[in-house]
Protein backbone atom coordinates (compact mmCIF):
# COMPACT_ATOMS: atom_id res chain seq x y z
CA UNK A 1 0.00 0.00 0.00
CA UNK A 2 1.29 3.02 -1.31
CA UNK A 3 2.03 5.99 1.54
CA UNK A 4 1.04 9.86 1.02
CA UNK A 5 2.44 12.21 3.80
CA UNK A 6 1.09 15.56 4.54
CA UNK A 7 3.68 17.99 4.96
CA UNK A 8 4.03 21.59 5.91
CA UNK A 9 4.25 24.58 8.66
CA UNK A 10 2.28 24.66 11.65
CA UNK A 11 -1.43 25.34 10.90
CA UNK A 12 -1.37 25.51 7.67
CA UNK A 13 -4.28 23.20 7.70
CA UNK A 14 -2.83 19.52 7.02
CA UNK A 15 -5.05 18.52 9.37
CA UNK A 16 -8.14 19.53 8.38
CA UNK A 17 -7.04 18.15 4.63
CA UNK A 18 -6.49 14.62 6.34
CA UNK A 19 -9.79 14.62 7.88
CA UNK A 20 -11.31 15.59 5.09
CA UNK A 21 -9.80 12.83 3.05
CA UNK A 22 -10.06 10.12 5.42
CA UNK A 23 -14.03 11.37 5.89
CA UNK A 24 -13.82 11.26 9.40
CA UNK A 25 -12.57 13.16 12.39
CA UNK A 26 -9.78 11.75 13.32
CA UNK A 27 -6.78 14.58 13.72
CA UNK A 28 -7.56 16.84 16.25
CA UNK A 29 -8.12 20.37 14.90
CA UNK A 30 -7.51 24.43 16.35
CA UNK A 31 -6.47 27.67 15.50
CA UNK A 32 -3.36 26.76 17.67
CA UNK A 33 -0.36 26.10 15.71
CA UNK A 34 1.51 23.04 16.66
CA UNK A 35 -1.99 21.08 17.52
CA UNK A 36 -0.30 18.00 15.50
CA UNK A 37 2.75 16.78 17.44
CA UNK A 38 3.09 13.53 16.17
CA UNK A 39 2.03 11.37 13.39
CA UNK A 40 -1.22 10.37 12.72
CA UNK A 41 -1.86 7.03 10.12
CA UNK A 42 -5.39 6.03 8.92
CA UNK A 43 -6.42 3.67 5.42
CA UNK A 44 -8.65 5.49 2.98
CA UNK A 45 -9.74 4.74 -0.25
CA UNK A 46 -9.39 7.09 -3.43
CA UNK A 47 -12.34 5.49 -6.14
CA UNK A 48 -10.95 2.10 -6.49
CA UNK A 49 -7.61 2.46 -4.96
CA UNK A 50 -6.28 2.22 -1.53
CA UNK A 51 -3.60 4.55 0.31
CA UNK A 52 -2.60 5.09 3.62
CA UNK A 53 -2.32 8.92 4.50
CA UNK A 54 0.12 10.35 6.62
CA UNK A 55 -0.69 13.42 8.96
CA UNK A 56 2.33 15.05 10.36
CA UNK A 57 3.69 17.69 12.80
CA UNK A 58 4.41 20.95 11.47
CA UNK A 59 7.87 21.73 10.42
CA UNK A 60 9.41 24.12 12.56
CA UNK A 61 12.44 24.80 14.64
CA UNK A 62 11.52 27.55 17.50
CA UNK A 63 11.76 25.42 19.99
CA UNK A 64 13.29 21.95 21.51
CA UNK A 65 9.64 20.26 20.93
CA UNK A 66 8.91 21.56 17.78
CA UNK A 67 12.39 20.69 16.73
CA UNK A 68 11.43 16.67 17.42
CA UNK A 69 8.53 17.03 15.73
CA UNK A 70 9.86 18.15 12.65
CA UNK A 71 12.75 15.05 12.80
CA UNK A 72 9.81 12.91 13.29
CA UNK A 73 7.77 14.33 10.34
CA UNK A 74 10.89 14.38 7.80
CA UNK A 75 11.94 10.64 9.02
CA UNK A 76 8.50 9.80 7.75
CA UNK A 77 8.52 11.57 4.46
CA UNK A 78 11.83 9.89 3.92
CA UNK A 79 9.34 6.63 4.07
CA UNK A 80 6.39 8.05 1.96
CA UNK A 81 5.79 7.23 -1.63
CA UNK A 82 3.86 10.52 -2.35
CA UNK A 83 4.50 14.01 -0.95
CA UNK A 84 1.95 16.76 -0.34
CA UNK A 85 3.37 19.87 0.03
CA UNK A 86 1.52 22.17 1.79
CA UNK A 87 1.47 26.30 2.38
CA UNK A 88 -1.52 29.11 3.64
CA UNK A 89 -2.83 30.88 1.10
CA UNK A 90 -3.34 33.40 3.73
CA UNK A 91 0.30 34.90 3.11
CA UNK A 92 2.60 35.53 0.71
CA UNK A 93 5.03 33.03 -0.34
CA UNK A 94 8.82 33.42 2.02
CA UNK A 95 12.25 31.46 1.81
CA UNK A 96 11.66 29.55 4.54
CA UNK A 97 8.57 27.67 2.61
CA UNK A 98 10.90 27.53 -0.43
CA UNK A 99 13.74 26.04 1.15
CA UNK A 100 11.58 23.21 2.65
CA UNK A 101 9.91 22.69 -0.40
CA UNK A 102 13.00 22.28 -2.22
CA UNK A 103 14.51 20.01 0.43
CA UNK A 104 11.77 17.98 0.04
CA UNK A 105 12.06 17.65 -3.53
CA UNK A 106 15.13 16.48 -3.47
CA UNK A 107 13.95 13.28 -2.25
CA UNK A 108 13.09 12.65 -5.40
CA UNK A 109 9.40 11.53 -4.96
CA UNK A 110 5.93 12.38 -6.37
CA UNK A 111 5.68 16.18 -4.55
CA UNK A 112 2.40 18.06 -5.39
CA UNK A 113 2.67 21.91 -3.68
CA UNK A 114 -0.92 22.34 -1.78
CA UNK A 115 -1.92 26.19 -1.46
CA UNK A 116 -4.49 25.62 1.31
CA UNK A 117 -7.42 28.84 2.33
CA UNK A 118 -7.52 29.99 -0.91
CA UNK A 119 -11.24 31.36 -0.42
CA UNK A 120 -11.69 34.08 -2.80
CA UNK A 121 -10.12 36.33 -5.16
CA UNK A 122 -7.62 37.84 -3.54
CA UNK A 123 -6.65 34.52 -2.12
CA UNK A 124 -6.26 33.59 -5.72
CA UNK A 125 -4.12 36.31 -6.51
CA UNK A 126 -1.62 35.97 -3.65
CA UNK A 127 -1.28 32.55 -4.36
CA UNK A 128 0.35 33.34 -7.95
CA UNK A 129 3.27 33.71 -5.54
CA UNK A 130 3.94 30.38 -5.10
CA UNK A 131 4.53 29.63 -9.01
CA UNK A 132 7.41 30.87 -8.24
CA UNK A 133 8.46 27.92 -6.16
CA UNK A 134 8.50 26.06 -9.65
CA UNK A 135 6.61 22.77 -8.98
CA UNK A 136 5.73 20.31 -11.44
CA UNK A 137 1.99 20.44 -9.39
CA UNK A 138 0.38 22.93 -7.94
CA UNK A 139 -2.94 23.06 -6.65
CA UNK A 140 -5.18 26.04 -5.16
CA UNK A 141 -7.40 24.08 -2.67
CA UNK A 142 -9.83 25.46 0.25
CA UNK A 143 -9.71 22.24 2.80
CA UNK A 144 -12.77 24.55 5.05
CA UNK A 145 -15.24 25.32 1.87
CA UNK A 146 -14.13 21.56 0.17
CA UNK A 147 -12.88 23.60 -3.41
CA UNK A 148 -10.34 22.09 -4.90
CA UNK A 149 -9.97 18.91 -3.28
CA UNK A 150 -11.01 16.53 -6.22
CA UNK A 151 -8.25 17.61 -8.74
CA UNK A 152 -5.52 16.63 -5.62
CA UNK A 153 -7.10 13.48 -5.23
CA UNK A 154 -6.95 12.56 -8.89
CA UNK A 155 -3.35 13.16 -8.52
CA UNK A 156 -3.39 11.15 -5.49
CA UNK A 157 -5.18 8.11 -7.63
CA UNK A 158 -3.34 8.63 -10.63
CA UNK A 159 0.02 7.33 -8.34
CA UNK A 160 -1.55 4.73 -7.01
CA UNK A 161 -1.37 0.88 -7.15
CA UNK A 162 -4.62 -0.21 -9.30
CA UNK A 163 -6.88 -2.21 -7.32
CA UNK A 164 -6.60 -6.23 -6.96
CA UNK A 165 -9.36 -8.58 -6.46
CA UNK A 166 -9.73 -10.98 -3.80
CA UNK A 167 -11.42 -13.68 -5.69
CA UNK A 168 -8.62 -15.37 -8.75
CA UNK A 169 -8.99 -14.38 -12.10
CA UNK A 170 -10.02 -18.15 -13.06
CA UNK A 171 -13.15 -18.36 -10.30
CA UNK A 172 -16.07 -16.99 -11.01
CA UNK A 173 -17.93 -15.23 -8.26
CA UNK A 174 -20.96 -17.42 -8.66
CA UNK A 175 -18.00 -20.45 -8.27
CA UNK A 176 -16.99 -19.10 -5.31
CA UNK A 177 -20.53 -18.67 -3.68
CA UNK A 178 -21.46 -22.17 -4.66
CA UNK A 179 -18.24 -23.55 -2.01
CA UNK A 180 -19.19 -21.18 0.52
CA UNK A 181 -20.46 -23.73 3.42
CA UNK A 182 -23.53 -21.97 5.45
CA UNK A 183 -23.42 -25.08 7.86
CA UNK A 184 -20.21 -23.33 9.44
CA UNK A 185 -22.93 -20.61 10.93
CA UNK A 186 -25.23 -23.34 12.60
CA UNK A 187 -24.98 -24.54 16.00
CA UNK A 188 -25.25 -28.00 17.18
CA UNK A 189 -25.05 -27.49 21.03
CA UNK A 190 -28.24 -27.15 22.99
CA UNK A 191 -29.14 -27.51 26.90
CA UNK A 192 -32.01 -28.81 28.57
CA UNK A 193 -34.59 -26.11 27.71
CA UNK A 194 -33.77 -26.31 24.24
CA UNK A 195 -31.48 -23.04 24.58
CA UNK A 196 -28.60 -22.38 21.90
CA UNK A 197 -25.48 -22.76 23.49
CA UNK A 198 -23.32 -23.29 20.94
CA UNK A 199 -21.31 -20.77 18.85
CA UNK A 200 -24.30 -18.83 17.43
CA UNK A 201 -25.25 -17.53 21.07
CA UNK A 202 -22.55 -15.35 21.16
CA UNK A 203 -23.46 -11.51 19.98
CA UNK A 204 -20.79 -10.52 17.58
CA UNK A 205 -19.22 -13.34 14.64
CA UNK A 206 -15.62 -11.84 14.57
CA UNK A 207 -12.68 -13.68 14.09
CA UNK A 208 -10.64 -13.44 17.17
CA UNK A 209 -8.34 -15.79 16.41
CA UNK A 210 -7.33 -13.61 13.30
CA UNK A 211 -7.72 -10.26 14.56
CA UNK A 212 -5.60 -7.07 15.20
CA UNK A 213 -5.17 -6.97 18.73
CA UNK A 214 -6.02 -3.37 19.73
CA UNK A 215 -4.18 -2.30 22.65
CA UNK A 216 -4.38 0.82 24.76
CA UNK A 217 -1.35 2.69 26.26
CA UNK A 218 -3.16 5.25 28.97
CA UNK A 219 -1.30 7.26 31.92
CA UNK A 220 -1.06 10.36 33.28
CA UNK A 221 1.19 13.22 31.59
CA UNK A 222 5.10 12.33 31.59
CA UNK A 223 4.83 8.63 32.73
CA UNK A 224 6.41 7.48 29.82
CA UNK A 225 3.70 5.94 27.49
CA UNK A 226 5.31 7.45 24.30
CA UNK A 227 8.72 6.25 25.41
CA UNK A 228 7.27 2.57 25.89
CA UNK A 229 5.15 2.80 22.54
CA UNK A 230 8.64 3.37 21.01
CA UNK A 231 10.32 0.55 22.63
CA UNK A 232 7.64 -1.69 21.57
CA UNK A 233 7.39 -0.88 18.12
CA UNK A 234 11.64 -0.30 17.61
CA UNK A 235 11.63 2.53 16.30
CA UNK A 236 10.67 6.46 17.25
CA UNK A 237 7.09 6.73 16.37
CA UNK A 238 6.17 8.81 19.24
CA UNK A 239 7.66 12.20 20.13
CA UNK A 240 9.10 11.97 23.69
CA UNK A 241 10.27 15.58 25.17
CA UNK A 242 10.44 16.77 28.80
CA UNK A 243 7.24 18.89 28.25
CA UNK A 244 4.29 17.89 29.99
CA UNK A 245 1.66 17.04 27.61
CA UNK A 246 3.80 16.65 24.21
CA UNK A 247 1.19 14.18 22.79
CA UNK A 248 -2.19 15.45 21.94
CA UNK A 249 -3.23 13.05 18.89
CA UNK A 250 -3.37 9.48 20.08
CA UNK A 251 -0.79 7.35 17.73
CA UNK A 252 -1.01 4.51 16.65
CA UNK A 253 1.57 2.27 15.05
CA UNK A 254 1.51 -1.80 14.29
CA UNK A 255 3.95 -4.69 14.78
CA UNK A 256 3.80 -8.17 14.45
CA UNK A 257 5.08 -10.51 17.08
CA UNK A 258 5.45 -14.40 17.87
CA UNK A 259 2.37 -15.99 19.48
CA UNK A 260 3.18 -19.82 19.53
CA UNK A 261 2.68 -21.07 16.80
CA UNK A 262 1.76 -18.25 14.49
CA UNK A 263 2.06 -14.43 13.73
CA UNK A 264 -0.01 -11.75 15.87
CA UNK A 265 -0.54 -8.37 14.58
CA UNK A 266 -1.13 -5.75 17.96
CA UNK A 267 -1.82 -2.62 16.76
CA UNK A 268 -0.81 0.12 19.49
CA UNK A 269 -2.58 3.67 20.43
CA UNK A 270 -0.09 6.11 22.46
CA UNK A 271 -2.82 8.80 23.77
CA UNK A 272 -2.82 11.80 25.69
CA UNK A 273 -1.57 12.41 28.82
CA UNK A 274 -4.55 12.85 31.50
CA UNK A 275 -4.30 15.80 34.05
CA UNK A 276 -6.52 16.64 36.97
CA UNK A 277 -9.70 18.34 35.26
CA UNK A 278 -9.05 21.48 36.91
CA UNK A 279 -5.65 21.65 35.04
CA UNK A 280 -7.14 20.10 31.16
CA UNK A 281 -6.52 22.77 29.13
CA UNK A 282 -7.19 24.07 25.36
CA UNK A 283 -6.66 21.45 23.16
CA UNK A 284 -5.85 18.43 25.70
CA UNK A 285 -9.80 18.94 26.12
CA UNK A 286 -10.18 17.07 22.84
CA UNK A 287 -7.24 14.82 23.83
CA UNK A 288 -9.31 13.38 26.35
CA UNK A 289 -12.10 12.89 24.22
CA UNK A 290 -10.45 11.16 21.81
CA UNK A 291 -8.81 8.80 24.51
CA UNK A 292 -12.47 7.63 26.07
CA UNK A 293 -12.96 7.08 22.13
CA UNK A 294 -10.12 5.00 21.65
CA UNK A 295 -10.94 3.04 24.69
CA UNK A 296 -14.31 2.13 23.30
CA UNK A 297 -12.63 0.48 20.30
CA UNK A 298 -9.55 -1.05 22.39
CA UNK A 299 -9.27 -4.82 23.23
CA UNK A 300 -6.62 -4.20 25.46
CA UNK A 301 -6.09 -1.11 28.18
CA UNK A 302 -2.22 -0.98 29.47
CA UNK A 303 -1.51 1.56 31.76
CA UNK A 304 1.62 2.93 32.78
CA UNK A 305 2.42 4.31 36.08
CA UNK A 306 5.76 5.91 36.86
CA UNK A 307 7.24 4.08 39.64
CA UNK A 308 9.16 6.43 40.84
CA UNK A 309 7.03 8.93 41.88
CA UNK A 310 4.51 6.21 42.83
CA UNK A 311 1.00 6.15 42.88
CA UNK A 312 -1.78 9.10 43.58
CA UNK A 313 -5.41 10.04 43.06
CA UNK A 314 -5.60 10.45 39.54
CA UNK A 315 -3.69 7.49 38.65
CA UNK A 316 -6.75 5.46 40.23
CA UNK A 317 -9.55 7.48 38.28
CA UNK A 318 -7.21 6.79 35.01
CA UNK A 319 -7.80 3.03 36.05
CA UNK A 320 -11.34 3.35 36.68
CA UNK A 321 -11.12 4.23 32.27
CA UNK A 322 -10.29 0.66 31.59
CA UNK A 323 -12.51 -0.26 34.19
CA UNK A 324 -15.36 1.26 32.79
CA UNK A 325 -14.80 0.12 28.90
CA UNK A 326 -14.43 -3.92 30.74
CA UNK A 327 -11.13 -4.30 28.66
CA UNK A 328 -8.58 -6.24 29.77
CA UNK A 329 -5.84 -4.69 31.13
CA UNK A 330 -2.00 -4.65 32.12
CA UNK A 331 -0.58 -2.63 34.72
CA UNK A 332 3.00 -1.36 34.09
CA UNK A 333 5.42 -0.11 36.51
CA UNK A 334 7.67 1.98 34.49
CA UNK A 335 10.72 3.74 35.46
CA UNK A 336 11.87 0.61 37.08
CA UNK A 337 15.72 1.13 36.23
CA UNK A 338 15.72 4.41 38.35
CA UNK A 339 13.69 2.80 41.64
CA UNK A 340 15.93 -0.45 41.31
CA UNK A 341 18.74 2.29 41.91
CA UNK A 342 16.95 3.64 45.18
CA UNK A 343 16.31 -0.28 46.66
CA UNK A 344 18.78 -2.87 46.50
CA UNK A 345 15.98 -5.50 46.93
CA UNK A 346 14.23 -5.86 43.58
CA UNK A 347 11.16 -8.28 44.69
CA UNK A 348 11.10 -6.81 48.05
CA UNK A 349 10.05 -3.60 46.83
CA UNK A 350 8.15 -4.68 43.87
CA UNK A 351 5.60 -6.80 46.39
CA UNK A 352 5.32 -3.54 48.53
CA UNK A 353 4.47 -1.44 45.08
CA UNK A 354 2.20 -4.49 44.13
CA UNK A 355 0.36 -4.59 47.34
CA UNK A 356 -0.32 -0.79 47.07
CA UNK A 357 -1.56 -0.82 43.68
CA UNK A 358 -3.87 -3.67 44.80
CA UNK A 359 -4.83 -1.84 47.88
CA UNK A 360 -5.97 1.24 45.68
CA UNK A 361 -7.35 -0.87 42.60
CA UNK A 362 -9.43 -3.23 43.81
CA UNK A 363 -11.63 -3.37 40.86
CA UNK A 364 -8.29 -4.04 39.15
CA UNK A 365 -7.84 -7.06 40.95
CA UNK A 366 -7.59 -9.34 37.93
CA UNK A 367 -4.60 -6.98 36.32
CA UNK A 368 -1.32 -8.39 35.98
CA UNK A 369 1.45 -5.97 36.94
CA UNK A 370 4.55 -6.19 35.22
CA UNK A 371 7.99 -3.66 35.82
CA UNK A 372 10.08 -2.76 33.27
CA UNK A 373 12.01 0.11 31.74
CA UNK A 374 11.25 1.99 28.21
CA UNK A 375 13.86 3.62 27.94
CA UNK A 376 16.25 0.80 28.02
CA UNK A 377 13.86 -1.76 26.92
CA UNK A 378 14.12 -4.00 29.88
CA UNK A 379 11.38 -6.38 29.49
CA UNK A 380 9.39 -4.95 26.86
CA UNK A 381 9.46 -8.06 25.47
CA UNK A 382 7.97 -9.47 28.28
CA UNK A 383 5.01 -7.03 27.79
CA UNK A 384 4.25 -7.97 24.52
CA UNK A 385 4.08 -11.69 25.85
CA UNK A 386 1.79 -10.95 28.44
CA UNK A 387 -0.10 -9.19 26.36
CA UNK A 388 -1.05 -11.98 23.90
CA UNK A 389 -1.23 -14.12 27.03
CA UNK A 390 -3.51 -11.89 28.21
CA UNK A 391 -5.74 -11.25 24.87
CA UNK A 392 -6.80 -15.09 24.70
CA UNK A 393 -8.19 -14.75 28.08
CA UNK A 394 -10.43 -11.75 27.09
CA UNK A 395 -11.51 -13.56 23.67
CA UNK A 396 -12.35 -17.35 25.36
CA UNK A 397 -14.88 -19.00 24.23
CA UNK A 398 -15.32 -21.14 27.82
CA UNK A 399 -16.82 -24.67 27.55
CA UNK A 400 -20.91 -24.89 28.78
CA UNK A 401 -20.52 -28.11 30.73
CA UNK A 402 -17.04 -27.22 32.36
CA UNK A 403 -18.41 -23.79 32.63
CA UNK A 404 -21.37 -25.84 35.25
CA UNK A 405 -19.40 -27.81 36.52
CA UNK A 406 -17.23 -24.65 38.19
CA UNK A 407 -20.69 -23.06 38.97
CA UNK A 408 -22.22 -25.94 40.73
CA UNK A 409 -18.73 -26.59 42.74
CA UNK A 410 -18.54 -22.83 43.84
CA UNK A 411 -22.23 -23.15 44.67
CA UNK A 412 -21.65 -26.47 47.02
CA UNK A 413 -18.55 -25.02 48.65
CA UNK A 414 -20.25 -21.84 49.47
CA UNK A 415 -24.21 -21.75 49.52
CA UNK A 416 -26.09 -18.60 47.96
CA UNK A 417 -27.42 -16.84 51.04
CA UNK A 418 -31.23 -17.40 51.55
CA UNK A 419 -33.75 -14.57 50.48
CA UNK A 420 -36.17 -14.05 53.11
CA UNK A 421 -36.25 -17.96 54.13
CA UNK A 422 -36.48 -18.95 50.50
CA UNK A 423 -33.64 -20.67 48.82
CA UNK A 424 -31.89 -18.68 45.79
CA UNK A 425 -30.80 -21.47 42.53
CA UNK A 426 -28.64 -21.37 39.94
CA UNK A 427 -29.99 -23.41 37.45
CA UNK A 428 -27.08 -23.24 34.59
CA UNK A 429 -24.85 -20.94 33.42
CA UNK A 430 -23.64 -20.11 29.61
CA UNK A 431 -21.70 -17.47 28.10
CA UNK A 432 -22.98 -15.06 25.69
CA UNK A 433 -20.29 -13.18 24.67
CA UNK A 434 -16.17 -12.25 24.83
CA UNK A 435 -14.15 -9.77 24.77
CA UNK A 436 -14.57 -9.61 28.03
CA UNK A 437 -16.85 -13.13 28.50
CA UNK A 438 -19.80 -12.64 29.70
CA UNK A 439 -21.87 -15.43 31.39
CA UNK A 440 -25.81 -15.45 32.09
CA UNK A 441 -26.60 -16.85 35.11
CA UNK A 442 -30.08 -18.48 34.40
CA UNK A 443 -31.55 -18.84 38.25
CA UNK A 444 -34.99 -18.15 40.24
CA UNK A 445 -34.38 -15.09 42.24
CA UNK A 446 -31.77 -13.03 39.63
CA UNK A 447 -32.54 -9.62 41.90
CA UNK A 448 -31.17 -12.01 45.10
CA UNK A 449 -27.78 -12.50 43.94
CA UNK A 450 -25.45 -10.07 46.47
CA UNK A 451 -22.59 -8.15 44.60
CA UNK A 452 -20.03 -10.02 47.00
CA UNK A 453 -21.46 -13.06 45.96
CA UNK A 454 -21.00 -12.32 42.12
CA UNK A 455 -17.58 -11.39 43.00
CA UNK A 456 -16.83 -14.82 44.52
CA UNK A 457 -17.53 -16.71 41.86
CA UNK A 458 -15.92 -14.71 39.09
CA UNK A 459 -12.67 -15.47 41.37
CA UNK A 460 -13.46 -19.18 41.52
CA UNK A 461 -14.04 -19.05 37.43
CA UNK A 462 -10.74 -17.44 37.41
CA UNK A 463 -8.87 -19.87 39.24
CA UNK A 464 -10.54 -22.55 37.16
CA UNK A 465 -9.56 -21.05 34.14
CA UNK A 466 -6.80 -19.23 34.56
CA UNK A 467 -8.78 -15.79 33.70
CA UNK A 468 -6.00 -13.39 34.60
CA UNK A 469 -5.90 -9.87 32.65
CA UNK A 470 -9.67 -9.70 31.83
CA UNK A 471 -13.09 -8.86 33.59
CA UNK A 472 -15.68 -11.48 33.80
CA UNK A 473 -19.26 -10.31 33.81
CA UNK A 474 -21.78 -12.50 35.01
CA UNK A 475 -25.15 -11.74 34.24
CA UNK A 476 -27.86 -12.97 36.75
CA UNK A 477 -31.24 -13.70 35.11
CA UNK A 478 -34.68 -15.26 35.57
CA UNK A 479 -35.79 -18.41 33.75
CA UNK A 480 -37.84 -18.02 30.30
CA UNK A 481 -36.29 -13.78 29.68
CA UNK A 482 -34.30 -12.98 26.93
CA UNK A 483 -30.63 -12.47 26.90
CA UNK A 484 -31.04 -9.18 25.39
CA UNK A 485 -33.76 -8.17 28.12
CA UNK A 486 -31.62 -9.13 30.73
CA UNK A 487 -28.46 -6.90 28.99
CA UNK A 488 -30.44 -3.83 29.30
Amino acid sequence: MKKVILLGRPNVGKSSLFNRLARARIAITSDVAGTTRDVNKTEININDRECLLIDSGGLDESSKLFAAVQKRSLAEANEADIIVFMVDGKLYADEIDKKLFYAINRLGKPTALVVNKVDGKRDEERAKDFISFGAKKLFEISVSHNSGTDELCEWIYSHLEPAKTSIEDDESIEEFLADFDESLLESDESDESGESLGNSRFKSNIDYENKTIKVGIIGRVNVGKSSLLNALVGQNRSVVSDIAGTTIDPVNEKISVNDGNKEREIEFVDTAGIRRRGKIEGIEKYALNRTQKMLENADIAVLVLDSAEGINELDERIAGLASEFELGVIIVLNKWDLKAQEHQDFDKEFDRMSREIRDKFKFLAYAPIISLSATSKKRVEKLKELICAVYKNYTIKLPTSRLNEVIAAATKAHPIPREHGRAVRIYYAAQFDTAAPKIALVMNKPKCLHFSYLRYLQNQLRASFELGGTPVILVPRGRGKSKDENNE
